[in-house]
């Protein structure tokens, strides 16, 4: 499996060991149908106030996260070194991001204890604690395992490109596209495909990650009411394919499976997913 980033950067042993990291201070987007308008995919960010990029370096907007809690981001592990954050907070310093419009400070980072950084079929993801609360939206989680064959929205600032030819460059847009869950197993898993072939099932929109949309969201529901499926982390690698045209069509988008990691969350947020739901449900029944 390729990860969506320059390289799969080894975290330090103590990062990757320990559950529960804290300091004192503390993949452009989305490759889309060739025949389609890109303008179509293109969107704005306050459209998804809880997703934001973790790291600008020069034009390039580096891996995404999701906001879960007043106080809780979820991304994937690797990108905890692909860019600064790691190295600012065993600095002492927090790490500032943009969220919803508004700086937030990082000041922890909790590594899934199943993430080795040497083995790509670990457990990919990582929660960031936000130093203080906020009102902020947050994205519920998927908390039932009935995510095959369900359409999810793909939300990323990777690299834009098209499925003739794969990846092409980056231009700092936020882009969104949807795309089908094709297996549901340790991962999810969804192919890019191809419309010109006889009998295909691209969606209108269809798309996949793209380089740097590493840690971006699957959504399940709709505009309002998102759930959050899975995580970004990679593309499995098959016989055609090439880090140069990574997400050409019949690529395999690999997305950790929220699902199955509930527990974990749970124990670090200190909170139920499935009483929020059910409490969320109630009201608006």
């Amino acid at each position: 499996m390729s990860r969506f980033g320059t390289g799969f950067l080894s975290l330090p042993t103590v990062l990757a060991s320990i559950a529960l990291l804290g300091w004192a201070g503390a993949i452009e987007a989305i490759i889309i149908r060739h025949d389609v308008n890109a303008r179509r995919h293109e969107v704005r960010a306050a459209e998804f106030p809880a997703i934001f990029y973790l790291e600008q370096q020069d034009g390039d907007r580096i891996c995404a996260a999701t906001v879960i809690h007043v106080r809780w981001a979820l991304t994937a592990a690797h990108c905890v070194h692909e860019t600064s954050l790691a190295r600012t907070l065993q600095s002492g310093e927090k790490f500032g991001v943009r969220v919803g419009g508004r700086d937030r400070l990082i000041d922890t980072v909790a590594v899934h204890p199943g993430y080795d950084a040497e083995l790509t079929a670990s457990t990919d993801l990582a929660l960031l604690r936000f130093t203080n609360a906020s009102t902020a939206p947050a994205i519920q989680l998927q908390i039932d395992p009935t995510e095959l064959g369900k359409v999810v929205t793909l939300v990323g600032w990777g690299f834009f490109g098209w499925g003739t030819t794969g990846r092409e460059f980056s231009d700092g847009k936020i882009r969104m596209a949807f795309n089908r869950i094709t297996r549901a197993g340790e991962r999810l898993q969804m192919q890019f495909d191809d419309p010109r072939l006889p009998n295909s099932e691209a969606l209108s929109m269809e798309g996949t990650p793209g380089l740097w949309d590493s840690g971006g969201p699957a959504l399940l529901g709709e505009r309002g009411n998102y759930r959050l499926a899975g995580v970004a982390v990679g593309e499995l690698e098959g016989e055609r394919f090439s880090e140069e045209t990574q997400g050409r069509y019949g690529a395999i988008a690999i997305y950790e499976r929220i699902s199955l990691h509930l527990e974990w969350i749970e124990s670090l947020i200190g909170e139920s997913f499935a009483s929020t739901v059910d409490d969320d449900r109630r009201l608006n029944d």
